[in-house]
């Protein structure tokens, strides 16, 4: 057998089914038992690199294999058994050893004499038989690439030997495009890479990287195939390398993929080119349409057949499509001008004369006109605006802006605010890219200042979406300050999207200048849009003072202006306002409106900031439900298909803080750690990251650092930091500082804390308690009895061990419980007010709590909450049988991994083999207990980690090693490493 990973050809990404699918072929063909595979996708895709790959393979194999290999060419389709011969030569030394007959047929086709019909199985038999014999001494490894293009008889020969190979030593493996089959023969199509795969070959090809967000539009525009995304780096200009220059806007045609696509078009007949070039300059044509084409153009259809039977086109019931952009780019740029011209006319007079169709007939007319036409271009903006999707219409005022009057002013006017207007929908359509290349022709000359601030807006609201935070909100500033004077409406737009900018990149202490440009704006009888803004913008600056009721009425009075709005952006706007009340359903209900309206209008751009605001409602309505994290993945999804980095590590982050919560530690991890490496450090999505890894170091027993983690998210005094996420994550903070007892908060290897320096002993219970008093005043101005039953248990967490008041908040909070509804979080103040009475060596007190907590946990199926109340259960006294409920749908995984879950395999770590122990036999406590010893923590700091007496750790650990039958650390370290 042959390790995959000793062969791979660098920048072969994502395709490790099709690499152990040959690895078997040949290991197969080794052991004897010969076979045949059909590699088959579309150009470009990576099938001749699985080719070479396969030779490599086979080369390398201990068993010697001998490689043959046969190459497909369409100037060679017409001639009989070309490919034959081509695969054959290399063993035209041991034709003698055939049966006469079948030698002297198989020469015959080989030396161009032809193959009679009557003879055509003795010859297939011939090619069995050659490659049998020829494998009795080295096996044999026969690729051959582009079968589509294999001339029949050798093609027939082929397949003849693929199906019957399985006595001899022979691996036989095809690659084709998406059209060719072999009969019987296993196939495997291969599908375009996910967006990880080809930023990871991206990566392979431009080792020095490329700047910023710039990776993930190229990424984008490949689609997923490899040979694009390879053309693509080629093609790069240093200044689109270095952020210089806008990223291109389609394949380069003279890449592989599109010289290869010419070559494939030049042999085509004209009247083919011809209903292509139709096809390609019209993106709507159905196929009545192209039917109407063709037939008002004289030109039979059947004349498309070429085109169809080679996969250059499909025709369906209702579209016309290429299966690459690049080719319908190549068939319309391949043509002469005139000829381009002459589609373009016709399709104007063959399209319905419907008012939905005027968009359409005017787009066919300008591509026709042959110079400034206002007229047109006046009629190619109004109807981009009446009717049509966001991409047309872009692509419609891109047009009407080149057919404006560049010789007179107003015509230079005309064109920019046209060009601003298609960056617009090209924005909404999802495409910044474009959007950022349309903006970049307007530049700073030739256009007013109004003009400029809507530059400056659409820009601003980019980066924010895409780009970096710090810059989108200067750029919204500047737009906020250019419109004001004649477009208020504008103006507070870009102070609303500048406030959301300070947010993400941290820098709270800049709202209050926005909160004061908004109020200058302010006038008697605005519009709705104008008063939402308005409204928001006071709210959450007043939130973000402290003046937690002004805040709320602010908030509220934007609910109700957002609610009677159809306008998905609106919605958000509500929507954010109502999280910052803590008014959580009417949150998640304007954000699934948001949702439903931004995909009803097709404006992506405001698509995945609605799915954000949602996964923030869900959240906070339970943490640990599916709504939350089906929220977060849609969003991710649709921040990646628009471009829109910054949002997609937002919903990464929440994706890495819910699975956290679940206790889904791998899933914390692989979100976290993508973070770490793509997002600014000190922006939102880092923050989100922090917050989940500080959950893991809290159910891990790692409070200090959790601790340190959460208290570096920002510094509330300055007004600098993620204060939102900060806010959100208080409870966890207050409970990881209550956690630590005496052994104090130092700052975790990586992790930069103002104030707090690595491998001191500063304590951090002050500033805990200062993050609670920002979240308390928050719960109380809101007056949401969830939040403030989580503010209640932080006090009685911060409160004297065993005190009163300790027991008097905790009360207070279950209390507020029953009306805020959350399950999770009354659970959670369960689960620790249960530990506080058992602590307080009130064990029946305690076994109350904790059996709701237990019950609560498994329903929510929250299974590492439920081992640490059950510990809990345990330790005050309770009979808790190790029931599958508890452990059996726990994966064991190693212990340095996950807390109480280890190795049930043993593993050799510190020195010699590990001994072979059975961990079930422990109790949940015993196994974090194990966990820590095994970091290297001694009795006395399991105790302060996990609240108990060194005492009861003492007799835990006499517990543990007689259970597993250990007699040292060192054997316990290696049994659970």
């Amino acid at each position: 057998m042959i390790d995959a990973s000793l062969v791979q050809i660098a920048g072969l990404h994502g395709r490790a089914t099709q690499r152990q699918a040959i690895i078997n072929l040949i290991d197969g063909a080794a052991g004897g038992t010969g076979g045949a595979l059909l590699l088959h996708g579309e150009l470009g895709l990576g099938k001749t690199a699985l080719l070479d790959q396969g030779s490599v393979i086979a080369t390398a194999h201990p068993a010697g294999f001998t490689v043959l290999t046969a190459k497909c060419l369409p100037d060679e389709a017409d001639l009989p058994y070309a490919v034959l011969h081509r695969l054959l030569e290399p063993l035209a030394g041991q034709l003698h050893l055939l049966p006469t007959r079948q030698k002297e047929v198989l020469t015959r086709a080989l030396s161009g004499e032809g193959c009679p019909e009557p003879d055509r199985l003795v010859l297939c038999q011939a090619v069995v038989r050659l490659l049998g014999t020829a494998s009795a001494h080295h096996p044999l490894f026969c690729r051959l690439d582009d079968v589509h293009a294999a001339d029949r008889p050798s093609l027939d020969a082929l397949a003849f030997a693929a199906r019957r190979v399985q006595p001899y030593r022979v691996a036989m493996l095809f690659a084709s495009e998406a059209t060719a089959t072999v009969s019987d023969v296993p196939a495997l199509r291969l599908t375009p890479l996910d967006p990880a795969d080809s930023l990871a070959l991206l990566a392979d090809v431009i080792p020095d990287g490329l700047p910023g967000d710039a990776a993930r539009p190229l990424a984008r525009l490949a689609r997923g195939n490899p040979q694009a995304l390879v053309d693509l780096a080629a093609a790069l200009t240093p200044g689109q390398r270095y952020g210089e220059e806008p990223l291109p806007a389609e394949l380069p045609l003279d890449g592989v993929l599109g010289r290869t696509y010419r070559d494939r078009l030049h042999r085509l007949p004209a009247d083919t080119r011809w209903l292509l070039l139709l096809a390609a300059a019209d993106v709507a044509l159905d196929q009545p349409g192209l039917v109407r084409a063709a037939a008002a153009s004289g030109t039979q259809l059947r004349a498309l057949a070429p085109a169809e039977l080679a996969g250059l086109i499909r025709v369906g019931a209702h579209a016309v499509d290429f299966p690459q952009q690049l080719l319908r780019t190549l068939v319309y740029q391949q043509a002469p001008l005139a000829r381009r011209r002459a589609a373009h006319l016709l399709l104007s007079r063959a399209i319905s004369t419907g008012p939905e169709q005027r968009l359409r007939r005017a787009v066919h007319l300008a591509a026709a006109a042959d110079g400034p036409d206002e007229p047109l271009a006046a009629e190619l903006e109004q109807t981009a605006a009446e009717v049509g999707g966001y991409a047309s219409a872009s692509a419609a005022l891109e047009r009407a802006a080149q057919l404006s009057d560049a010789g007179s002013s107003d015509g230079r006017s005309n064109a920019a605010n046209r060009l601003v207007a298609a960056a617009r929908y090209a924005w909404l359509a999802g495409d910044p890219q474009r959007a950022r290349r349309l903006l970049f022709r307007i530049g700073e000359s030739g256009s007013d200042r109004a003009v400029q601030g809507r530059v400056w807006l659409l820009s601003g609201e980019i980066a924010l979406r895409v780009g970096v935070a710090g810059e989108a909100l200067d750029r919204l500033l500047t737009a906020a300050e250019s419109l004001a004077p004649t477009d208020r409406r504008l103006a507070l737009e870009a102070l609303l999207r500048a406030g959301e900018a300070a947010c993400s990149c941290g820098d709270y202490h800049r709202y209050g200048e926005i909160a004061r440009r908004a109020a200058a704006l302010r006038q008697p009888g605005a519009p709705d849009a104008v008063l939402l803004a308005q409204e928001h913008i006071a709210g959450v600056a007043a939130t973000f003072h402290g003046r937690h009721h002004a805040a709320v009425a602010h908030l509220r009075r934007a609910v109700t202006i957002a609610t009677r709005s159809a306008d998905a952006a609106a919605l958000t706007v509500g929507s954010a306002a109502s999280l910052l009340a803590a008014d959580d359903v009417a949150a998640g209900r304007l954000a699934a409106r948001a949702v439903a309206r931004a995909r009803f209008s097709g404006d992506v751009s405001v698509l995945p900031r609605a799915l954000e605001l949602l996964t923030y409602a869900h959240y906070w309505l339970d943490p640990t439900g599916a709504a939350a994290t089906a929220a977060a993945r849609d969003g991710l999804t649709a921040a990646w298909e628009s471009g829109q980095e910054n949002s997609a590590g937002i919903h990464r982050g929440m994706l890495a803080v819910l699975a956290a919560i679940r206790g889904d530690r791998t899933g914390a991890l692989w979100h976290g750690q993508f973070l770490a490496e793509a997002q600014p450090v000190r922006q939102r999505p880092w923050a989100l990251g922090q917050w989940a890894l500080a959950v893991l170091d809290l159910v891990e027993g790692r409070n200090p650092d959790a601790a340190a983690r959460l208290y570096a998210l920002a510094r509330p005094g300055t007004g600098r930091g993620q204060l939102v996420e900060q806010v959100m994550a208080t409870p966890y903070l207050v409970e990881a500082v209550a956690h630590c007892g005496a052994s104090g908060v130092v700052a975790p290897s990586g992790v930069a804390v103002p104030g707090l320096a690595t491998g001191s002993t500063t304590l951090v219970r002050v500033r805990a308690v200062r993050a609670l008093v920002v979240f308390d005043r928050w719960a109380s101005g809101t007056g949401n009895p969830g939040r403030r039953a989580v503010s209640a248990r932080c006090h009685a967490l911060l409160a004297p061990r065993g005190s009163g008041v300790a027991e008097d908040y905790f009360r207070d909070a279950l209390r507020l419980h029953t009306a805020g509804g959350a399950e999770f979080e009354r659970a959670r103040t369960e689960l620790l007010f249960g530990q506080e009475l058992r602590r307080s060596r009130r064990p029946r007190a305690a076994r109350e709590h904790l059996h709701r907590a237990v019950e609560t946990f498994q329903r929510l199926g929250v299974t590492v909450w439920t081992q640490q109340a059950v510990a809990e259960l345990r330790a005050a006294g309770a009979t808790v049988p190790a029931s599958r409920t508890l452990l059996g749908s726990v994966p064991w995984h190693r212990a340095t991994d996950t807390p109480g879950f280890v190795a049930d395999v043993p593993v050799s770590t510190i020195g010699g083999a590990a001994p072979t122990v059975d961990v079930r036999t422990l109790t949940a406590q015993q196994l974090r207990i194990a966990r820590l010893v095994v970091e290297g923590a001694t009795n006395r700091e399991v105790a302060a980690r996990l609240h108990l007496s060194p005492r009861t750790v003492d007799h835990h650990m006499r517990n543990i090693f007689h259970r597993l039958g250990l007699r040292s650390r060192i054997e316990l370290a290696r049994a659970l490493r």
